[in-house]
């Protein structure tokens, strides 16, 4: 699966369980860890689990090894490390506090399309 294909598969996961303002960071050339970031956020610690569920469970059926995924149990920011995506599920909180979107500012923000607004 592309790159692009593996992002859009995320941000559709994330928005099948009504994750809010889901956003993508091109991240080539600004990070070593990976091409995309997608970020989003839950409104309870339930919904933040179940979109981080479902990113992994699209990823099993398509069998993308989930190399990492961290923060589960708390559910403030969940990480789920997809190799060239990785996936960012903050709840509520927690977003504004981190905000990923102003520390990486350099990175251009990738269109999803339709689907996943």
């Amino acid at each position: 699966m592309k790159e692009l294909e593996l992002l859009s598969l995320v941000a559709k996961a994330a928005d099948d369980k009504r994750a809010e303002d889901v956003i993508a960071l091109d991240m080539k050339g600004i990070s070593l860890v990976a091409d995309y970031f997608m970020i989003c956020h839950g409104n309870s610690d339930r919904q933040v689990q179940a979109i981080a569920r479902e990113i992994k469970e699209q990823a099993n059926e398509y069998e993308i090894e989930v190399k990492r995924l961290e923060g589960f149990n708390e559910a403030r920011w969940i990480l789920i490390d997809l190799g060239d995506v990785v996936a960012h599920v903050f709840h509520k909180d927690e977003r504004g506090y981190y905000n990923l979107e102003r520390l990486w500012g350099d990175a251009l923000l990738v269109s999803l399309g339709e689907e996943s607004k």
